[in-house]
Formats: C-alpha cells, sequence, structure tokens
C-alpha cells in the first residue's frame, strides 16, 4: 500500500511534464492573464486564496519548477502579508506531502538494509536535524526538490519537519514576495534576484547554523568519578 502514494506521485509528475503545461505556465502567460486573475481575486478573495494555497501545495508536492513564479504571483495577487501567507502554508503543505510519501515509500527500506555508516549519519541527522533543514532552508543554493526528501532517508520526525520547513522558509519567501508586486513589469524572473539578496540569506542560514555546529564540535565533558 505505501507504493501506491509514491506511484501515483509519480505519474502524476510525469503527466504533468510530458503535457507541455509546465511550457504554457510561464511569465509571459501570467503578465498576459493579470487582470482576469487580479479581478478573480477581488470578485471572490476566500476562494482564490485557498485556490492559490492548493495548488501552490500541489506543485510542492509534485516537485514542478515554478515556485519561484508562484510565489511571485502570490505577492501580485495578494500583497505582502496575505501573500507570504499563502505561499509558506501551500509550500509547507506540499513539502510535508513529499516527505511523508518519500519516507515510507524509500526511506524505511533504505533504513531497513543500510549499513553502519548510514546509522551514524542517521543519528546525527536525528540529533540536529532541524538546525541542518533550516540552513538548507534558508540559503537558497539547494535544490528545493533535495531539501524536501533527503530528511525522509535519515528518520525525522514529521512534525519536526514540517515546523522547521514553515519557519525556514519564510525569509526568503518574504523576499520573493514582496519582488512579486513588480511581477507586471518585469521580462524575467532572473531580473529580480541579486548578488546581494543571495548573499543576505546565505549569511541568515549561517546564523542558524552555529548552535548546531557548536553541539557537534564542543568537547564532550566527562564526569568526575
Amino acid at each position: 500500500m505505501k507504493w501506491i502514494a509514491l506511484l501515483v506521485l509519480v505519474g502524476l509528475m510525469a503527466i504533468a511534464f510530458f503535457s507541455g503545461l509546465l511550457d504554457r505556465v510561464d511569465l509571459a502567460f501570467i503578465q498576459a492573464n493579470r487582470d482576469q486573475l487580479q479581478a478573480f481575486v477581488l470578485a471572490s478573495p476566500f476562494i482564490s486564496v485557498g485556490l492559490f494555497v492548493l495548488t501552490y501545495a500541489l506543485c510542492v508536492a509534485l516537485s514542478l519548477p515554478i515556485a519561484t513564479l508562484l510565489t511571485l504571483l502570490g505577492g501580485f495577487l495578494f500583497g505582502v502579508w496575505m501573500g507570504l501567507g499563502a505561499v509558506v502554508l501551500g509550500a509547507t503543505l506540499g513539502a510535508t506531502v513529499l516527505f511523508m510519501i518519500a519516507r515510507s515509500s524509500l526511506g524505511d527500506p533504505l533504513r531497513q538494509k543500510a549499513g553502519p555508516l548510514y546509522q551514524k549519519v542517521a543519528t546525527h541527522m536525528q540529533t540536529n536535524g532541524v538546525g541542518y533543514l533550516l540552513f538548507m532552508r534558508l540559503v537558497p543554493i539547494f535544490p528545493f526538490f533535495l531539501v524536501n526528501i533527503v530528511p525522509a532517508f535519515f528518520g525525522m520526525g514529521v512534525g519536526a519537519y514540517a515546523i522547521t520547513t514553515f519557519v525556514g522558509i519564510i525569509p526568503g519567501t518574504f523576499v520573493f514576495v514582496n519582488l512579486g508586486q513588480q511581477l507586471g513589469e518585469i521580462s524575467s524572473v532572473s531580473d529580480l534576484v541579486s548578488s546581494q539578496m543571495l548573499l543576505a540569506l546565505g549569511l541568515l542560514g549561517l546564523f542558524a547554523l552555529i548552535p548546531t555546529l557548536y553541539r557537534h564540535f564542543k568537547p564532550q565533558t566527562q564526569l568526575s568519578p
């Protein structure tokens, strides 16, 4: 039974990639339909937010490479704060679903067949996994898809994963949601990304990693008899 969810997920991913859907959903498509999208949001604000959250969650669960575009769209349609909430909620839901499927379908068999080295890494990850995951969420150089599934292979708990994901994606999401208000004025998503922005998020991630590194490298004190 645990393989059914994985097969369904892979099937939906294949449909999305090979149907040409991703070729039609791009910046030009959104800019061409922005008036209709904004009109729908004004007419049905609650329904539009709900549909956006579900769409974002589905795209993240299927690992479709349009998360940045959807984040910008969230800021464009709903403003900074409502857009931030919708994107973070949708991304967390989608990532958690993918994590749970990967953990049950792939993580359990891997743990059963793994050797001592894996067990050592898994023990370390279970102790310090929140710090490492928070670092990877804050620093925008790690592929979102890999960050979503790697903790599943080392037995991280669902609750810790979901909370860390929710908190960890807030800074980067805030930046892109805020930039999303310029969505109608840009010709490429890359126009909004600067080296200063990446550096700032990278430094934030390093600060988040300091407690984990301290626990890992601090000398082990021995109690005197």
